[in-house]
């Protein structure tokens, strides 16, 4: 661990001295907050009328998300909120993939590198801390925001039983669980598209595509297509941890630290 942590350490070093990077940190997670609390209290402020009282009102795939304890607005809100769980999920998926693309091919641009692969540090060490410096400050960032999220809901005047909604099992482990593996899956990608490419702006335009599919399931659940329950977050976990001991064997694997200064011209 004393050598991953040297690695993070010299990752952070240079990274934090970016401010663009600390504005990507900090913006875009306020951002992704801001989108659902302004969205809870405008509907909420327009909910005061028919619909408060009235479950004829409501459309039959919104009536699935009603709680024995919800109003017909609560019912709405939930509905509503519901589409904001993969965007918390993002969060550590979209701030680490600069970071970690830019880590192999970055050094090798800056003559970095050579020095890095000369020391007795192994290939798994090396690529572990690299992968966890981009993806902590990540992980706590979602974290963070969904915080701040909680923190905003009775501020805003959103109901106990929509509250105990975003607070269910679901939404915990959507970002506590499945967003730390999904940025640790962004990572190793990012740090396997850096160390096939000699442009760094080649490796971020790559290690970018991985937000598409969060985006298809976005866009999916939006038209209805897919409901993201406890079973199906449960399963998509597992799947996730598969995908991540899967990247993580194949980026050592093909981390030729011997050949890998030589290949690149």
């Amino acid at each position: 661990m004393k050598h991953i942590w040297t690695i993070i350490d010299k990752e952070w070093a240079e990274v934090f001295q970016h401010k663009m990077v600390l504005f990507t940190m900090i913006f875009i997670p306020l951002f992704l907050v801001a989108l659902p609390v302004l969205m809870l209290f405008f509907t909420g402020q327009s909910m005061g009328g028919e619909i408060a009282d009235d479950f004829s009102e409501l459309p039959p795939a919104l009536l699935s998300f009603c709680a024995a304890d919800m109003t017909p607005g609560d019912c709405m809100q939930v509905y509503l909120i519901n589409m904001f769980m993969l965007l918390f999920m993002m969060i550590p998926v979209i701030i680490p993939v600069t970071i970690a693309a830019y880590s192999v091919v970055g050094e090798k641009t800056t003559r970095s590198l050579e020095p890095l692969l000369a020391t007795p540090i192994s290939t798994f060490e090396l690529l572990a801390g690299k992968s966890l410096a981009a993806a902590i400050p990540a992980i706590l960032a979602g974290w963070v925001s969904f915080g701040l999220f909680l923190i905003a809901l009775p501020l805003i005047g959103v109901s106990a039983p929509v509250i105990r909604y975003i607070i269910s099992p679901t939404w915990l482990l959507a970002v506590l669980v499945a967003g730390p593996l999904m940025a640790i899956a962004a990572v190793n990608f990012s740090l396997f598209v850096s160390s096939r490419v000699n442009d760094p702006r080649v490796a971020e335009q790559i290690s970018v595509l991985l937000i598409v599919p969060v985006l298809a399931a976005l866009l999916a659940q939006l038209a209805g297509v897919i409901v993201i329950n406890l079973l199906v977050m449960l399963s998509f976990i597992g799947g996730l941890v598969l995908v991540d001991i899967g990247l993580i064997y194949l980026g050592v694997s093909i981390f030729q630290r011997e050949t890998i200064l030589t290949r690149w011209k």
